[in-house]
């Protein structure tokens, strides 16, 4: 059955019935118009405002000449400025794309021209690296700097942001937008190849947004959630699992600064009485020490989520001190399945520590023979595969890719783990980085947390490397943290992992570095430490 809508204006009914992400904003400013929407170092903005600046800023881009789909690049430190910009291209049916900034300027211009953006939006702080940019993007034909009175970069017509809102007309955007148009796109992080833009519809991103609101217990109404987001916002975690979803509950995102610093931080908690926070490892890790040094109040925070990786058991019960009231619990996912896609509960805390937990309520996790499409049984190990309203679209301009990621019916991660009998999903290893040694497959994962443990080991990162015997060997690339001699790390490493793992486990050789690749989230680019060990 369907209705007769030959009498209905198209836009009407496009406007009273669609899934629109930036809708989101608009519904929460009429109810909430004076409730802080963000606070950062120099200052803060209501959601009236908010809302506001985005449907000006959205008529303003309109005005341009850019038509629906246009993909708008953001070179944008964390900002609620940056926060407009994107509802703005949402409401106005343009497609976001935020750039990761630490890339190199050749990197960059390869995705903005990938994506075809004809348009740059960028901070003031940017103009060196977009001036390199622009240098090699010449479909790009207009900037906008997040400036007064910019002077033009790179010969390209350059206008002021607050400029460009001012040239917007008052009143909300009225423009046909499909649910399954794209809202987004972000270029993944490219570890083993060139980076692919994956593709997110406003449905995908409305569902995802409301399931993180639930598995990270944020209430609707007079108690809202106060968020510390310390991430950058290039990245879908700090974009989509955190701040976004506060935003839909009207909570209060608090942004600390464009640099992760634990004691502006902390202040920050304490200050704002924060409620719910996410961190790398590395960065509770610095928390905690700054808290033992210096203790604040930290009872507000009742939900500190860590992602990347498993934490070591000591760390995780410094975190449970640190935030005495809070449920401290591990989250994960990838862009393409906008995150979380799987979260703990509380009780897996002590439970089932190391695992990933079971899958949020919007998507159905298994794992999957990839060759056969066979669904594996609960502790049958495979590809971990997924479906939900979660999964992205696809990838842009990249058909190979999207009939690997879609094969059998399912979004393939390239993850390799197993469910147990709970629908708990552990983790082993990317399929790619998995070592096969003598006969046997090695989980550098596995490996790397027991290295961790080891003494004078701060950070470590698991390979294989070609060997006569073993056709590759297990390798762990280790960073000192000061405790003991470098020239007496590998035995105490190896001597560590005999005593935690099966034989064929233990790493053959140990390297001592200064410091291992990482990307702007603090993933580990093997990729990079593969060619390092090479040279």
């Amino acid at each position: 059955m369907k209705p007769d809508l030959s009498q209905v204006d198209p836009l009407d009914y496009n406007l009273a019935t669609r899934v629109n992400v930036g809708d989101s904003l608009t519904r929460t400013a009429e109810l909430f118009p004076h409730r802080t929407a963000v606070v950062q170092p120099d200052g803060e903005i209501t959601y009236r405002q908010l809302a506001e600046t985005s449907d000006r800023l959205g008529h303003a881009l309109l005005g341009l000449g850019l038509e629906p789909g246009t993909p708008v690049a953001l070179m944008m430190t964390n900002s609620w400025q940056m926060l407009a910009t994107y509802y703005a291209c949402a409401r106005a049916g343009l497609v976001c794309m935020p750039l990761n900034f630490l890339l190199s300027p050749d990197d960059t211009a390869w995705i903005i021209n990938d994506a075809q953006a004809p348009i740059v939006i960028a901070d003031a702080a940017m103009r060196p690296l977009l001036s390199a940019v622009l240098a090699g993007t010449p479909g790009v034909n207009r900037v906008v700097v997040r400036e007064d009175s910019p002077e033009q970069v790179g010969g390209r017509e350059t206008i002021g942001w607050d400029e460009l809102v001012a040239r917007g007309e008052d009143g909300p955007l009225r423009v046909i937008v499909d649910d399954r148009d794209t809202a987004q796109c972000l270029y993944t992080s490219g570890t083993t190849s060139r980076p692919k833009g994956v593709l997110v519809s406003h449905t995908a991103l409305t569902v995802a947004l409301l399931s993180n609101a639930i598995v990270t217990r944020q209430t609707w109404g007079l108690q809202p959630p106060i968020m510390l987001v310390v991430l950058p916002m290039f990245h879908v975690t700090a974009l989509n699992t955190l701040t976004m979803p506060v935003i839909m509950m009207g909570g209060t995102v608090v942004l600390a600064g464009m640099a992760f610093d634990p004691a502006a931080s902390l202040d920050a908690i304490e200050r704002h009485q924060v409620t719910h926070t996410m961190m790398l490892p590395m960065m509770h890790a610095a928390c905690a020490a700054e808290q033992a040094a210096r203790p604040r109040d930290l009872s507000s925070v009742t939900c500190a989520v860590y992602a990347m990786a498993p934490m070591p058991a000591p760390l995780l019960d410094k975190v449970d001190a640190m935030y005495a009231n809070a449920c401290v619990i591990l989250g994960s996912g990838q862009t393409e399945v906008v995150p979380a896609t799987v979260m703990q509960w509380p009780e897996h805390r002590d439970t089932a520590a190391d695992s990933w937990g079971p899958q949020v309520p919007s998507v159905l996790a298994k794992t999957m023979d990839p060759a056969t499409g066979e669904v594996h049984a609960p502790h049958g190990t495979g590809e971990i595969v997924y479906r939900g309203p979660n999964v992205c679209s696809g990838y842009w301009n990249n058909a190979d890719a999207n009939a690997v990621a879609f094969a059998h019916g399912w979004f393939h991660s390239g993850d390799i783990g197993h469910l147990d009998d709970d629908g708990v999903v552990w983790f082993t290893d990317r399929l790619k980085d998995i070592i096969k040694s003598g006969g046997e497959n090695v989980s550098s994962v596995q490996v790397e947390a027991v290295v961790l443990g080891a003494p004078g080991v701060a950070e470590c990162s698991v390979i294989g490397v070609p060997h006569e015997r073993w056709s590759e060997a297990v390798c762990a690339v280790v960073v000192p943290d000061g405790s003991v001699p470098d020239h007496e790390i590998e035995a105490c490493v190896i001597a560590h992992a005999k005593a935690h793992l099966a034989g064929f486990q233990v790493p053959k050789e140990v390297r001592v570095v200064e410091s291992l690749p990482k990307t702007a989230t603090g993933k580990i680019q093997k990729n990079e430490v593969r060619a390092l060990m090479r040279d």
